[in-house]
């Protein structure tokens, strides 16, 4: 394998897999960095492995890095969770998406003559809450919800879909809730259990809608690899869990039955987390099958399979 993907947010948590996979799988990748030097000590050497400048800010890029490059994953964008939502951070979360893909976008119009495919990351943010008088899951095809992440991942989704006007084939993965034992939301949830409680949130009854990180780097490379992938895909596992389910599920992975589990009020968790916490206690059920019926064989199809497999990496 020789071809070469630019990756833009790679040294955050899904990117760091992403690198790993695809060096596995034999591609060259090439990581967007403010500072490559940096970043590059950070890491040391790898064959295959090396950084290039961006800084979405200044709106400047290594265009070597871009002119080189066979395909493009684009990750890049501040954390959602990662701090409280002022009109500062929330303003950050989008321009730091958005004004990324247009770097990019500018970028490949220029330069980028030798990049045919184009994967982008969204968010299953972009659907709303689930109907309880309509229990259908979330397909590709429905409308973004308003409301900041909704609109956001609009706004995101967007940006980028300039490049199919430049000939370039577009996927773009909707992500939902990454499990993973070095960063996203597992961590979170496993906190509480420091002390053998399975902490609730809410009602306990709103369906997150999952999906493991090896998954997720699998059906990234899934989609650079297979022509026929283009358009919208959601990235879940096929089968959505409560938050109870996942919780407990996750808290007999690691204890057996030694656990208790208690619920953690919705008003609490909204005195914590502002207006965070309205995405921590909404039901979003989002189907897998657009992205089973394109080929990708999900090797965790369950949560048990899924916590079982993070629990024996620890």
């Amino acid at each position: 394998m020789d071809k070469t993907v630019l990756v833009s947010g790679g040294s955050g948590m899904v990117g760091r897999h992403l690198a790993a996979t695809l060096l596995q799988a034999g591609y060259k990748v090439v990581i967007l960095t403010r500072n490559p030097h940096t970043a590059a000590k950070k890491t040391g050497i790898r064959q295959g492995l090396s950084y290039a400048h961006w800084d979405i800010d200044q709106q400047t890029i290594d265009t070597e890095a871009v002119a080189g490059a066979d395909a493009l994953i684009h990750l890049a964008g501040a954390g959602v969770v990662d701090k409280p939502w002022t009109e500062a951070y929330k303003k950050e979360i989008r321009d730091s998406r958005v004004n990324g893909s247009r770097l990019l976008v500018k970028a490949i119009r220029e330069y980028g003559d030798k990049l045919m495919t184009v994967i982008s990351a969204s968010a299953i943010g972009w659907y709303g809450c689930d109907d309880p008088n309509r229990p259908v899951a979330f397909t590709e095809d429905q409308p973004f919800a308003h409301g900041f992440l909704g609109e956001t991942c609009r706004d995101w989704e967007e940006s980028i879909k300039p490049v199919e006007e430049l000939g370039k084939r577009l996927v773009v993965c909707r992500i939902g809730i990454v499990l993973s034992n070095s960063g996203g939301a597992l961590p979170e949830f496993k906190k509480p259990l420091a002390f053998r409680v399975a902490g609730v949130l809410g009602s306990g009854r709103q369906m997150v809608s999952w999906i493991h990180i090896k998954d997720l780097c699998g059906i990234f490379q899934y989609a650079l690899e297979h022509q026929h992938m283009k358009g919208i895909y959601n990235a879940v596992a096929p089968h959505p869990v409560s938050n109870r389910q996942l919780t407990e599920t996750l808290a007999r992975s690691l204890y057996g039955k030694g656990f208790i589990t208690l619920p953690v009020p919705g008003f609490m968790l909204q005195i914590m987390m502002g207006e965070r916490s309205i995405e921590v206690l909404k039901s979003t059920t989002v189907s897998a099958t657009k992205t089973e019926e394109a080929g990708f064989v999900f090797a965790f199809r369950t949560i048990d399979e899924a916590l079982s497999d993070l629990a024996n990496m620890v």
